[in-house]
Order: C-alpha cells, then sequence, then structure tokens
C-alpha cells in the first residue's frame, strides 16, 4: 500500500496493510511506548539515593516524580494531539521521542534539586507527544474489533518499561550511581526515534470508517464540544484516573515501601518489581483489551465492565500486600493483583475511540490523559508522599504504608466511575452511530 506521509485519503481507494507489517508497527509503537516508561519509571526505582543525596522530603519526591511531571505533560498534550489530528502523527512519536530521552540522559548532569525537576519537565515535554498520536496511528492500522486488543498490547508497554526500568535502573544504581543510570537509559531512546522514522508509515486516517467525517478536520471546539455530549466518556475517564491515582500514589512509593519496612536492597527490590510488576502489568494489559473485544459483541458495555471486574478482583487483596509482614507472600499477592488491576487501560482507549470519529481520536486520547495523569500521576504521588510526611509523627517507621492504605481506598470509587459509564455508553454509543459529523457538528 503506497501512501505519502500524511495523506489522507478515501478508504475505499486503498487495500489495508499487510498483517505482517501491520504487528511489526504495533511492535514499534509499543516499544517507543517501554521507553516512554523506562525514563519515567528510572526516577522511581532511583528516587531513595537521590533522596539521602539531596536530603529530600517524601512530598518532594512526589512532586519530582508525579505533580511537576503530570502538569507539563497533560498541559502540552492536548496542543500536541490537536496538531497530530490535523497532521503526520509518525514524525510526531519520533520528535517526542528523541526530546524525552534526551532529557533523561541530562538528569544525570544536574546539581541540585531545582535542576533535576526542569529535566523532568522536559521529560514530562517529550512524553506528551508520544501516547495520543500512536492510539490514533493504532486505531486507522487496525479495525474497531481488533481495536482493544491492538491498543492494550501497544498499552502493555507501560509494564515492558516498569520491568526494564525497575531491572536496570536497581543494578545501574548500585553498580556506576544514579547519574550514570539516567545517562544510560536515555541515549537508546534518540537512537530509536531515527530507526522509527526510517521504518514506520503514516497510516490512512479512518481507513475503517464508515462516513465520510474522517475528511473533515474539526477545530479543538468542535471535538471538545463533542466529547461533552458523551457522558460515558468522562465517567471511564474519571474511573481510569482514580485507579491510575491508586497506581501512581502508590507504585512509585513501593521501590521505597520494600526498602523501608522490608529492608531489601535498591538493586533486589529493581529485580523483583520488575518480575513481579513488569510481567504481570502486561499480561493483566493485554487480557483486559483481548476480553473486551471477545465479550463486546454481546454488550458493548463490557469495555467498561472488564475493569470493574479487574478493580473488584484487586480491592481486598491488595491490602494484605500493604499490611502483610511475609515479603515472599505480598509479592505473590502483588503478582496477581498487578495482573487484574491492570485491565482497564486498553478498553477504555478503545471504546473512548468508538465514541468519537477519526479525525478527533487523538485530541480524546489527550483528554481522556489529561484527566488521568492529573488526578492519577499528578496528584496520587504528592498526596500519598504528603501523607507519608504527616503520619511520621504518628506512626514512626510505618507512616509510607499508613498513607499507602489510605490511598488504595479510592479504587472503590474509581469502580463506581466505571459502573456509571455503563449505565450511559448505550445513548453515546447509539448518538454516535446517528451522528453525521462534519465541520459543523
Amino acid at each position: 500500500m503506497q501512501q505519502s506521509p500524511g495523506t489522507d485519503l478515501d478508504p475505499g481507494s486503498q487495500s489495508d496493510y499487510s498483517a505482517s507489517y501491520k504487528r511489526f508497527v504495533l511492535v514499534m509503537l509499543t516499544i517507543v511506548y517501554a521507553f516512554n516508561f523506562i525514563d519515567r519509571q528510572i526516577l522511581v526505582i532511583l528516587q531513595e539515593p537521590i533522596k539521602n543525596e539531596m536530603a529530600l522530603s517524601d512530598a518532594q519526591l512526589g512532586l519530582l516524580s508525579g505533580f511537576t511531571f503530570a502538569v507539563i505533560y497533560v498541559t502540552a498534550g492536548i496542543p500536541i494531539a490537536y496538531w497530530a489530528d490535523r497532521s503526520n502523527r509518525r514524525n510526531i512519536v519520533v520528535a517526542s521521542l528523541a526530546i524525552w530521552s534526551g532529557m533523561t540522559a541530562i538528569s544525570g548532569l544536574v546539581q541540585n534539586y531545582v535542576q533535576l525537576l526542569l529535566a523532568r519537565v522536559g521529560v514530562g515535554l517529550g512524553e506528551a507527544g508520544g501516547s495520543p498520536p500512536a492510539h490514533s496511528m493504532i486505531s486507522d492500522y487496525y479495525p474497531p474489533h481488533q481495536r482493544a486488543t491492538a491498543l492494550s498490547f501497544y498499552t502493555s508497554g507501560i509494564y515492558v518499561g516498569i520491568l526494564l526500568g525497575f531491572a536496570f535502573g536497581g543494578m545501574l544504581a548500585e553498580a556506576v550511581g544514579w547519574r550514570m543510570a539516567f545517562m544510560v537509559v536515555g541515549v537508546p531512546g534518540v537512537l530509536f526515534a531515527g530507526i522509527l522514522l526510517m521504518t514506520v508509515r503514516e497510516p490512512l486516517r479512518g481507513r475503517w470508517d464508515t462516513t465520510s467525517s474522517h475528511l473533515e478536520r474539526p477545530s479543538m471546539g468542535q471535538t471538545l464540544g463533542l466529547l461533552r455530549r458523551r457522558r460515558s466518556f468522562w465517567y471511564i475517564a474519571l474511573g481510569c484516573a482514580l485507579t491510575s491515582y491508586v497506581s501512581y500514589g502508590n507504585g512509585n512509593f513501593f521501590p521505597s515501601f520494600l526498602i523501608r519496612n522490608h529492608g531489601m536492597s535498591i538493586a533486589d527490590v529493581g529485580l523483583v518489581l520488575s518480575l513481579v510488576s513488569g510481567i504481570s502489568g502486561a499480561l493483566g494489559t493485554f487480557a483486559g483489551g483481548y476480553l473486551a473485544d471477545r465479550l463486546a459483541p454481546r454488550d458493548r458495555r463490557w469495555y467498561v465492565w472488564v475493569p470493574i471486574l479487574g478493580g473488584a478482583l484487586a480491592f481486598i487483596p491488595y491490602f494484605y500486600v500493604l499490611i502483610g509482614d511475609n515479603t515472599t507472600s505480598i509479592l505473590v499477592v502483588l503478582f496477581f493483583v498487578s495482573i487484574v488491576n491492570s485491565l482497564y487501560l486498553g478498553p477504555s482507549i478503545a471504546v473512548s475511540h468508538t465514541l468519537v470519529p477519526p479525525r478527533m481520536r487523538a485530541l480524546t486520547s489527550a483528554v481522556l490523559f489529561f484527566v488521568l495523569n492529573m488526578i492519577g500521576l499528578g496528584l496520587g504521588p504528592f498526596i500519598t508522599g504528603l501523607t507519608s510526611d504527616l503520619l511520621i509523627d504518628i506512626s514512626g517507621p510505618d507512616n509510607l504504608r499508613h498513607a499507602m492504605l489510605i490511598t488504595a481506598t479510592v479504587a472503590a470509587l474509581a469502580m463506581l466511575m466505571f459502573y456509571q459509564a455503563a449505565r450511559h455508553l448505550p445513548n453515546d454509543l447509539a448518538a454516535m452511530e446517528r451522528e453525521t459529523v462534519g465541520p459543523d457538528s
């Protein structure tokens, strides 16, 4: 299939890409997403030696790994996604990868907390252009009945990145120090950006959509106006946000929790969490999309019922992970919890894309990630860290454990949001099928 980069033609005029090439592109974009989380999570495994060298509080660590990063990430994400809905998405992903990887390498050169904060701002700015354009590309490479599976495979890159970031971060920190660890993980991403540019093509926009709406270029106001009418989308966004509030709020402090409360070394923590969280998260993420695609033909509400199922199965066991004393036992339970707690994101992205036309998908993903990351990544680590600092006089050495227990209760609210989404989803999907979205919609 020949197509000029960035060109949008009538879907009926061209044949599909080969299955092998689509799989190749999906793997390449998933590797990019893995780099995204390697560069994001490397700070999490390195935060104890950074804290000790720079004499930081848990709240400062939460700002560093959460709020400051999230504000830049989501603020830049919306205009970049709007740009992606109107131009070449592949090139935006390439440039973004090069920027965030380069800023990760620069993080190893900082001399104080403010400089490290600014370096992480640069990482957040680069990563803002990664996922929304990639989501939109995948939705044009894969038809609707395969979309949740493909997007879940892509999303598994989160956990591949966590696995590699934890494993190599812990080993590098002990072998060469935290500064060199940043450099070692940052440089390969810059090199991979060049490979991506040479091997991945910009797909035909709206390839699988039957309306002519893929030919239009809606304004940001038109996209936001349509999303305002999709009540299920906002409940889905809040469900994702509150789920990630727990995941980021506690996940970003889990290495510190194992070091402080279970006496593990940073290298051991990195290796264990890379295997437990990385593998189980990838399995759960892919399983979520696969289950939703298989069950949705019976009832499309399965796209939000699957996240509810995962949250319910994870809720009680997660409290044992935080209160148990046997390190081996809690890690075994954490493996199961990480699987079922990762079911939500692929189906949520897929059904959000079903609610809007093709040229609104990158911006829709950006809005979804704006809500998710401002609440989850922005507030989760900061409030957990702040709570830990406030509890130190009350709980002593268990201050972080008790802060994480408080954070874990938010998962109940996440399930309630997905339940509300299920109530509104049938009407919103019917509205999308009735509407012919044009420039004045």
